[in-house]
Parts: C-alpha cells; sequence; structure tokens
C-alpha cells in the first residue's frame, strides 16, 4: 500500500498563553475527499497552512509525498503539488486581469508565457470564467474572485487540493457548478467547509476538530422516508456522540463553520 499523500503526526500549533490545537494526527491517501469540519477559531484554516508551511508547527512532524518537511527549504516542492484556496479570495489574487492572476501559478513553476497563458485560458474554460479573462480582478464581485480565485489553484494542476470555504459567496447555479466540477476532479482533497450540500456531494470521509484536537467521523446514510446523513464522533473510551438531521447533522452543524 502506498503511503499517505498528506500525514500529520502529533501536531501542535499555538501562540504564548494561547494553545490552538494539540497532538493532531491525521492522513491524507490518493483519491480520498476529507471533510474538516469543527466551531470557529478552531484552527482549521491553520492546520491547511501548516501543511504547505506557511505557518510553522510548535510540535510534530509533517510529512508530503514520502517526505519530512521540517523546514521552509522542505515546504518548496511541496507548494508545487499542493493547491490551497484561501478563505479570503483577497489573499489569492493580486494581478491587475483574472487571466494574468490564472497564469501566474504556471509561471511560478516553469512555464512558458505562451504555455502559461493556454493553460489559464483553458482553465476559465473549463470552470465557465472565459468571459472574465481581461476583466481587472478588484472589480469582480465576491463569488465571481471566489471562482478566479479557484482557478489559479486548479492552473497549477496539483496533486492535492485544499479548499478552504470552496463555495463562500457563490450563488445557487455557481455553486452547483462549482460541486460539479470538484466531484470530477481526481485529485485528493481536503474541504473545510460549512456547506452541507458540498460536503454530502463530495466527502468520503470526515474529522472534527474538537476539544482543541481532532477526533474520527464517519459519515454514512441510510434510508428512512427520507435519506440523510450522520457523523458519529469517536471520543475517549469509546462513548460515541450521535446526533443528526436531514444532511449533515445538527451534532456538527454549529461546528460547519471557521
Amino acid at each position: 500500500m502506498s503511503p499517505p499523500l498528506i500525514e500529520l503526526t502529533d501536531l501542535s500549533f499555538g501562540y504564548p498563553n494561547h494553545p490552538v490545537f494539540s497532538q493532531v494526527n491525521l492522513h491524507l491517501n490518493e483519491g480520498e475527499r476529507l471533510a474538516l469540519v469543527g466551531g470557529n477559531g478552531s484552527g482549521k484554516s491553520t492546520l491547511l497552512q501548516l501543511i504547505v508551511g506557511l505557518q510553522s508547527a510548535t510540535e510534530g512532524s509533517i510529512s508530503a509525498f514520502g517526505q519530512a518537511c521540517r523546514e521552509e527549504k522542505d515546504f518548496r516542492p511541496v507548494r508545487a503539488k499542493v493547491g490551497l484556496l484561501f478563505q479570503d479570495s483577497d489573499d489569492q489574487l493580486f494581478c491587475p486581469s483574472v487571466l494574468e492572476d490564472v497564469a501566474f501559478g504556471p509561471l511560478n513553476l516553469g512555464k512558458t508565457e505562451q504555455q502559461a497563458r493556454e493553460i489559464a485560458e483553458s482553465t476559465l474554460q473549463r470552470l465557465g470564467l472565459e468571459q472574465f479573462a481581461h476583466r481587472i480582478t478588484h472589480k469582480l464581485s465576491g463569488g465571481e474572485k471566489r471562482l478566479v480565485a479557484l482557478a489559479t489553484v486548479l492552473a497549477m494542476e496539483p496533486q492535492v487540493l485544499l479548499l478552504d470555504e470552496p463555495t463562500n459567496g457563490l450563488d445557487e447555479d455557481a455553486e452547483q457548478r462549482l460541486i460539479a466540477l470538484l466531484e470530477s476532479l481526481p485529485q485528493a482533497m481536503i474541504l473545510v467547509s460549512h456547506d452541507r450540500r458540498l460536503i454530502e456531494r463530495l466527502a468520503t470521509r470526515a474529522v472534527l476538530m474538537q476539544n482543541n484536537t481532532l477526533v474520527d467521523a464517519v459519515m454514512h446514510s441510510h434510508p428512512h422516508q427520507h435519506t440523510h446523513s450522520h457523523l458519529h464522533i469517536h471520543v475517549a473510551k469509546n462513548e460515541v456522540a450521535h446526533q443528526h438531521d436531514k444532511g449533515v447533522p445538527d451534532h456538527a452543524d454549529h461546528h460547519l463553520q471557521d
């Protein structure tokens, strides 16, 4: 069996007198779509940033693609293989035009200007955004920026996607297009989201940030008069917290934000 694409072992992060989480263990295997849920300020976004070296853990270890990542130079090849969609699109978009923003990643990976332009145009077309190519990025709406930010990530053709609230700001039609696109992608991904439909459609496994660490959650569905999903949250001493509602359960509902 091949090693995990991403593996976190006993990972801790915090500030002086303010621990955020501790002893986090997580692995992402090829083809998995892992939902990461938890309350506001529980550290979900920070965890994604730790994986690509944008923050430094206080304890524990990170391994990506079979290689230990201990210092900045170890994370540089990781950032070429792992695409991170930030929660705030303005943190991701900084070029004058949409086409330039989407082409930036491929250029940074060593593509020629012509190659980068072709990749950017193709990526925008896949997302139905070809008409935005020459728009001024900072004049886009919040939902439009969200889709363009995703285009900048996909243009780098990453092996793993880290998606922080990917449906934020999208209207119904755009959200459904986005979910369908993500569903069609072969990449393994970690999804931080409070969007029930996104998690139900995409996630193959879930973990919950609770009491400053991660606990496993098993998602499944069964028939009633309707079909719905549960999370069984495995906690210490084999106790099981179990609540549900149509879609993602009430137990997790107030944890599905960051």
